[in-house]
């Protein structure tokens, strides 16, 4: 018996389904174009339509390739079974289960073969799109000039050419698996495979069908292993925990990769002829596959892992040496590190000299401002209004003001939408009034007036500053303050500016008598939206009626949005991993926010792959900086120098390396004229370049292992390097961020703004190296002054314990923080001088009151090993001062220092004839001995808690000594053997390695 088709859906049920299907899929398409067509005038707007096309067209062009490619293939596999249908098939219980299913295909086979092929080169074409810039790269990348140290191939070849062909690999792959599949499924629906009854499971012509799959298949996993074969200069080699290939793929498995590939070929081949012209059975072709699978275990599975374990392991220093090598080379290659000049730096002198107070080109430039503690201060002194808002970081650029460059701590008083009133926070007042913000605020850096506050020179919102702790005139400036582009613009904080008539209605800034002040924009930039299909394209985009319904909206009107300067530039110029901390500059009275862009690769052979978003993060990510996404890379330039206008949004690209082939690339790709020449780019903007803080931390965290360039001892890696935690909170596991300043290192010519870092030895917290990352004639240079393993020298967490935990500057520190007040610390800065490391951290007191800010209440200094010479001055001047006293009478004789409170030490002993000492002075100086012993004990378990008590312990004995020798009238007993004031251990004491 027959068993009936299924039952055919009523004519209702089909309209209803395509009204659904058909208004599902307007709405869709709507919601595209309205996207496209929004994207199309933004670009216009900012003049980057050749970014917007070339995207669009290779995305639509990889769809449309794979997408029908996948679908053809797929497609004429099903539609080709179909026709290798056996005519006659056999009576049997399966066949007669199968027809009810052949009844209903039949009739519409057609339409079934076009719908699956349909969806499926849907989803491939989707997919397809997504790889628009390896594409790009394939399409327009060139060669590297370097060749990879196996094969002899350019490096180009490995970044441009490898990723595309492995994907077209998979697509061959899924094609072939996808068109098996369904190919079978035919089969066994119209009889060509059958699982029961007599005679031959398969036919002829399924059979040839079937089998070449196979064959083609397995030959693409041939070519799957030819690449493989380039591929493993990339891959993890867990000897030598390095990326490249080690000795055991170098020899072993390299040549099983190569065998293998051979015998897939032979295996294709003996798939098509034993099936379909010598045997015509599937036995020997089984066989040829098993031989497949067996030889890829033994040869490419087995055979190396006895490499590894009995040759390379016993002997693996030497065995992976030249491999290690190659990593080292290629890494520091990869990510700039080739040219970093490593100078010594003995740091023995330990004794503050008296040049300090004399010198004129590090003590003068010391930066006391840290830019994310004032940010506060900043906010409160020139906020003005309540929706003003300086963000949780300012930045530091230097400006030359009245023929003397330095340092300042710049920010721009942005709108905060988020801080506007709930009457504010209207439609109208929101998107139409509260459009900009004004002025960029700046302070010199290593200055202070009014009590602690920073001495503003900048910013003001009239001709003269109104407060007395500021400049009087405008020393930077600006003649566009007005800032509609900034850092605190979200995604939705459109403004419409433009008005009808000589009335302004754009809130400006608020004037000196207590009025308000209203502007009108003028810039070139914004799209307009006067027209009403313009209002009615962005009511839909936006979502709201009032573009169609307010009177604000008119034929002037233009609308701003993706304001912020980070997401401006990523959307010009996708390509581009962009530097989490723009900053602000005055450049020719415009007010540009400058943004670092890299061009960064993953497949750079035998070079470290790195996680950016892991290298970067430290204390200030996402507090004032922007946190970069998990890309994995083992190659970045910083190629491009973008800034955006702070007025008007305009967009500028500038070429920074010349040489990078990914640029040059990515430049070709879009027109030859995406990004401007170096040659461009202004002077005065030039200036104002800085070595980008994401590039540096990723270089100064590889810089920990890779300055070791010695195989061996990279092997070892006794010499590795670490970077150091915040000194002021070490458990909180975050990792001290560089710091910008503007200052001369030993060996250079002359002050730097520069970017440093100091690190520590793997496992201890004695300072190792100092790195620092500078522009020279406009190229970057990183520079390294490493000190003798051995060092004394305290780093940044010990210095910072070491000063916090004397006896006397704790009391001073405690008394700060009583009556309800919070002391903040600045940056711990680490400055080599004379042959020898002054430490400085600014120390700030906050009160508890409301509305209270950070003020710069006290600074702390160290010299030598960061124990020995330590104050708590009231200004840097007053510290170096006291530091160079401390200096004069240690050379006078009294080594170690005095006690910071001023007392002098007890003098030691001339001779050993000295009689003996007795009574109360014996007992003094027996607790002396002992107090002497514990902060050595204390110091070495790196127990800084313990270390700090012991030195109050030995602060008491040390007064109690005094003042039993007072009491010995006119006595000459010596003191004991080994006394000092209670910073003496810390310079003779074992460094604490915990």
């Amino acid at each position: 018996m027959r068993s009936s088709p299924l039952p055919r859906m009523s004519r209702r049920g089909r309209v209803t389904i395509g009204v659904l299907v058909g208004v599902f899929v307007l709405f869709t398409l709507l919601g595209w174009g309205v996207n496209a067509w929004t994207d199309w005038l933004w670009f216009d707007e900012v003049r980057y339509t050749q970014v917007f096309t070339g995207v669009l067209a290779t995305r639509l062009l990889l769809f449309l390739v794979v997408g029908v490619g996948m679908a053809l293939i797929v497609g004429g596999n099903l539609w080709l079974a179909y026709r290798l249908r056996p005519r006659m098939r056999p009576h049997s219980a399966e066949q007669a289960t199968l027809e009810r299913y052949r009844m209903l295909l039949s009739p519409r086979l057609g339409t079934w073969i076009v719908l699956v092929s349909a969806v499926v080169g849907l989803f491939a074409g989707l997919s397809a799109q997504t790889r628009w810039a390896q594409w790009l790269l394939f399409r327009n990348g060139g060669t590297f000039g370097v060749k990879d140290p196996e094969f002899g191939v350019d490096v180009g070849f490995y970044v441009f050419q490898l990723p595309f062909w492995r994907y077209v690999l998979g697509v061959g792959f899924t094609a072939v698996v996808l068109a098996l599949l369904g190919a079978l499924a035919v089969h066994y629906v119209f009889g060509g495979v059958r699982l029961q009854g007599v005679g031959d499971r398969m036919t002829n012509s399924a059979r040839a069908h079937l089998s070449t799959l196979v064959a083609v298949f397995v030959l693409l996993k041939a070519v799957a292993y030819v690449l493989d074969r380039r591929a493993m200069l990339l891959e993890y080699n867990e000897g030598a925990k390095l990326y490249g290939a080690g000795y055991a793929d170098v020899n072993a498995l390299l040549p099983a990769k190569e065998i293998l590939a051979w015998i897939s070929v032979l295996v294709a081949l003996a798939i098509i002829v034993f099936s379909n012209a010598v045997m015509r059975n599937l036995v020997w072709p089984g066989i040829s596959l098993a031989l497949l699978g067996v030889s890829a275990v033994a040869i490419g599975g087995i055979y190396p892992w006895a490499v590894q374990t009995f040759e390379v392991k016993p002997s693996a220093r030497d065995k992976e040496a030249p491999y290690i090598e190659r990593s080292i080379k290629a890494t520091r290659s990869a990510f700039g590190l080739d040219g970093t000049k490593t100078t010594g730096y003995a740091a023995s002198n330990l004794v503050p000299p008296a040049s300090l107070a004399t010198d004129t080109s590090v003590v003068p430039n010391v930066r006391l401002l840290d830019p994310q503690l004032v940010s506060e201060t900043y906010t409160q002194l020139q906020q003005v209004r309540g929706f003003y808002d300086f963000g949780s970081k300012l930045d530091i650029d230097r400006y030359s003001v009245k023929d003397k460059t330095s340092d300042y701590v710049v920010g721009v008083r942005e709108i905060n939408y988020g801080e506007l009133t709930d009457q504010q926070s209207n439609w109208i007042n929101r998107h139409t009034v509260y459009t900009h913000g004004y002025g960029l605020v700046a302070a010199p850096a290593n200055q202070v007036v009014c009590g602690g506050q920073p001495y503003f020179v900048s910013g003001f919102l009239g001709e003269k500053a109104q407060e007395a702790c500021s400049s009087p005139t405008e020393e930077i400036t600006a003649q566009q303050p007005r800032i509609y582009y900034g850092e605190r613009m979200e995604a939705d904080d459109y403004a419409i500016v433009g008005q009808t008539g000589d009335r302004n209605v754009e809130f400006d800034r608020p004037t000196s008598t207590g009025g308000e002040q209203y502007y009108t924009y003028t810039g070139e930039g914004g799209v307009k939206v006067g027209s009403f299909p313009r209002r009615l394209l962005y009511a839909i985009k936006e979502q709201e009626t009032n573009f169609l319904l307010s009177e604000a909206v008119n034929e002037n009107s233009k609308l701003l949005y993706v304001r912020n300067p980070r997401d401006r530039v990523e959307k010009v110029a996708p390509f581009l991993t962009l530097d989490g901390d723009p900053y602000p500059a005055s450049v020719n009275g415009r007010v540009l926010w400058i943004i670092d862009g890299y061009t960064t690769a993953a497949t750079y052979p035998y070079a470290e792959r790195v996680n950016l978003q892991a290298e970067t993060a430290d204390e200030l990510t996402g507090r004032g900086t922007f946190q970069l996404a998990r890309e994995n890379v083992n190659y970045i330039r910083n190629s491009v120098k973008a800034t955006v206008d702070a007025y008007d949004g305009t967009v500028k690209l500038y070429s920074y390396d010349d040489t990078d082939p990914v640029l040059k690339a990515w430049n070709k790709a879009f027109g030859g004229d995406l990004v401007l020449p170096k040659g461009d780019i202004p002077a005065e903007l030039a200036e104002h370049f800085r070595y980008p803080a994401d590039l540096f931390k990723v270089q100064r965290n590889l810089l920990t292992k890779f300055h070791v360039t010695d195989p061996g001892d990279f092997y070892s890696g006794q010499d590795f390097w670490q970077v150091p935690n915040v000194p002021d909170a070490p458990d909180s596991g975050q990792k001290q961020p560089p710091y910008y300043l503007f200052t001369q290192f030993p060996g250079q010519d002359g002050p730097r703004f520069q970017l440093t870092s100091a690190v520590t030895p793997n496992g201890r917290q004695n300072l190792a190296a100092l790195v620092s990352g500078s522009y020279v004639d406009g190229q970057p240079r990183l520079e390294v002054l490493e000190l003798p393993d051995q060092t004394r020298i305290s780093g940044p967490t010990q210095v910072h314990q070491q000063m916090t935990n004397n006896g006397d500057i704790r009391q001073q520190l405690n008394l700060l923080s009583s009556n309800q007040a919070q002391v903040q610390y600045g940056n711990l800065l680490s400055l080599p001088f004379a042959d020898g490391m002054l430490y400085v951290e600014p120390v700030y007191v906050k009160s508890s009151s409301q509305d209270a800010y950070p003020l710069l209440q006290k600074v702390l200094l160290s010299y030598g090993d960061g124990g020995s010479y330590v104050v708590l001055a009231n200004n840097l001047g007053d510290g170096i001062k006291q530091l160079v006293e401390q200096g004069k009478r240690a050379g006078a004789g009294n080594t170690p220092p005095p006690s910071t409170d001023g007392n002098p030490p007890p003098p030691t002993g001339g001779n050993d004839n000295t009689p003996p000492l007795t009574g109360e002075l014996a007992d003094a100086a027996g607790k002396v001995q002992a107090a002497i012993a514990e902060v050595k004990a204390a110091q070495a378990s790196g127990d800084f808690e313990r270390y700090g008590r012991a030195l109050k312990t030995l602060d008491e004995a040390m007064t109690a000594f005094q003042q039993a020798q007072a009491a010995a009238k006119g006595s000459t007993s010596p003191a004991p053997s080994g006394s000092a004031t209670p910073s003496a251990p810390a310079s003779s004491a074992p460094t604490p390695s915990g």
